[in-house]
């Protein structure tokens, strides 16, 4: 069984012009001790599968209109809010996109952390002021006795980042999702964020679900990748299977995009471009998504939506012209 594993998920927002399918028909698994990535473009509904996870979708506007999302066998999307925050932090904790907001700027590092280890783990507030201590050290913040007492304004942000992780790791969960955490961070501490995030999963065996768009990041990271377009999964595989022989179109496209710095001094070749525009999720048309940007469709296409489809040994495609590609 599957430590975390989404059936069906859809997640739509009400709005003036009507519904927006952000998550439309969603699978999607991580088992234990693993790395899974969900790549795509933004817009495409990665960030949105992972709020849905942890039932932290505004609703409304948001709505799970179908869908289960199994967590060690039992539904979330049941549970009401006061279940859900038995499970959040504690068993699946996340780290948000965005380090320079997402810590609250009139307390100090340490009160958030503690404030974490106080209502999940029931420690007094020295206790837990102490294990935040041991959390920065953990995280590699340098004079941890000293930085606990600051403010997140005297911390850039890759040590906010760090701070996050800290926070989202106290009570040690089985799953961390973490919401492209490399954002708004220079290449160097890119780096450092991501080995820090595989030697804390290393350390205390959990399962990691990485939110991102690079796709270097996929190659450096993963197990297995989950490639996101336009609220539905359209190709997963292991990495080697991934970047070895890509089955989706638009996966061709999002490799080909990235300069190689292997080939680069050999081959001059211009950068692949993804023509047209990431199509409108209010009340979608039937078919194929990406169906208008992509230089093997035919008329077929547009009838109905191609099924996510296991076509090679764990290799999912949803696209019914993969053997072209093959």
């Amino acid at each position: 069984m599957s430590l975390l594993e989404i059936q069906g998920l859809k997640t739509h927002f009400k709005t003036d012009d009507g519904w927006l399918h952000a998550v439309d028909g969603v699978d999607l698994s991580v088992d234990r001790g693993e790395t899974v990535c969900v790549v795509g473009e933004s817009g495409c509904g990665k960030s949105v599968t992972a709020m849905t996870v942890l039932k932290l979708v505004p609703m409304p506007p948001g709505r799970i209109v179908a869908g289960r999302i199994l967590w060690q066998g039992q539904d979330l999307v049941p549970l009401t809010n006061d279940q859900m925050r038995r499970i959040r932090a504690r068993e699946i904790a996340i780290v948000f996109q965005e380090p320079m907001t997402a810590l609250n700027p009139v307390y100090t590092i340490g009160d958030q952390i503690a404030e974490v280890l106080r209502l999940h783990e029931g420690l007094s507030r020295r206790a837990a002021f102490d294990r935040a201590t041991e959390l920065l050290r953990l995280v590699h913040i340098p004079t941890p006795e000293q930085r606990v007492r600051d403010y997140p304004h005297q911390f850039s942000g890759g040590m906010r980042q760090r701070v996050m992780i800290a926070m989202a790791l106290a009570c040690r969960p089985k799953l961390l999702i973490a919401d492209e955490p490399t954002t708004a961070l220079d290449v160097t501490i890119q780096a450092q964020i991501l080995e820090l995030l595989l030697e804390l999963k290393s350390k205390f065996g959990m399962a990691i679900l990485l939110i991102t768009h690079a796709m270097g990041v996929v190659a450096e990271t993963a197990q297995r990748v989950v490639v996101m377009y336009a609220g539905k999964v359209v190709e997963e595989a292991r990495v080697a299977q991934l970047f070895g022989r890509p089955l989706h179109p638009y996966t061709r496209g999002l490799i080909r995009s990235i300069p190689r710095i292997d080939t680069a001094a050999v081959h001059k070749q211009r950068l692949e471009v993804i023509a047209g525009v990431v199509p409108k999720l209010i009340d979608p048309a039937p078919g194929c998504r990406f169906a208008p940007r992509c230089r093997y469709a035919t008329p077929e296409c547009t009838l109905d939506t191609p099924p996510l489809t296991e076509v090679l040994p764990g290799h999912k495609v949803a696209c019914i012209h993969w053997n072209k590609l093959a």
